[in-house]
């Protein structure tokens, strides 16, 4: 079982927006002791979205969607998760009452009539239309809830707007309402050290011998040009086990003193 982000929108792909989900959701849940197993960014096109839903949809994976929920022209991604189910869309009772209570409270602070038969409030009630067999993720920022699918095996979808100050919360509600016993389950350590005008070439065998010493762990190489406060140097690290960990780092150091490497500790 992996976790992974289904981000959409053409105005993500475009440049118009910033994505600002993929980063949050990173910090959702490194603060749980989870980890992103991987992300797609889609655009507003329905059969690429439905197909990347019956994709993923069949995993045992735990999958949060952002964006496309609303009921504009643009929005597809109610639809599409229940074509990738082969369910129809329908209107979901609890999310019906929450969004006629959204317009009550909008109509009273605005002195006027709710008017829950007119056509714009009966719209509205199209952003609770979810596939069959939905449950409901609450929206504590406007009351319009989000939806979530079970999956074909061991995982299920949590699909949420794409407005950040709606998302994230409801994220948050998923992860520890659905998922609380999956917290901290996996021991996770990181060590590296910035080493200084060295290649990557030089330094890869290195990292092979780290990693094939101590199969628990991954060795991992980031270089940066360097820029006005830091010179051209390498992220190098070891992660993984912690039983291994320390002894892989240990290895690693001893490898860049044999080298002469010039480094320090992140």
């Amino acid at each position: 079982m992996a976790i992974g982000l289904i981000i959409i929108g053409d105005e993500i792909l475009s440049g118009k927006r910033v994505d600002k989900h993929f980063s949050k959701a990173i910090e959702l849940l490194s603060a749980r002791g989870m980890q992103l197993g991987w992300a797609e960014y889609l655009g507003d096109d329905p059969a690429r979205i439905t197909a990347t839903l019956r994709r993923t949809l069949a995993s045992d994976d735990i999958v949060f969607s952002f964006g496309g929920i609303g009921a504009t022209p643009d929005d597809h991604t109610r639809q599409c998760a229940a074509a990738a189910l082969g369910v129809p869309v329908v209107l979901h009772p609890e999310a019906k009452a929450l969004i006629e209570q959204r317009i009550v409270e909008m109509a009273a602070a605005s002195g006027q009539d709710p008017r829950l038969e007119a056509p714009e409030n009966l719209h509205r009630l199209k952003m609770g239309e979810f596939p069959q067999g939905a449950s409901i993720i609450p929206n504590p920022y406007n009351k319009i809830p989000g939806f979530s699918l079970r999956n074909a095996g061991a995982g299920g979808h949590h699909f949420v707007p794409g407005f950040p100050v709606m998302a994230h919360p409801m994220m948050e509600w998923v992860l520890d309402t659905l998922y609380p016993h999956l917290f901290h389950q996996v021991a996770w350590q990181e060590k590296s050290v910035y080493v200084y005008d060295s290649m990557e070439s030089t330094l890869t065998p290195l990292m092979e011998a780290v990693e094939t010493a101590y199969p628990l762990v991954k060795v991992f190489s980031l270089p940066s040009v360097g820029d006005a406060q830091t010179r051209r140097h390498i992220e190098l690290g070891v992660k993984g086990d912690p039983a291994q960990v320390g002894k892989a780092y240990e290895q690693l150091l001893a490898g860049l003193d044999r080298f002469q490497a010039e480094y320090k500790p992140v």
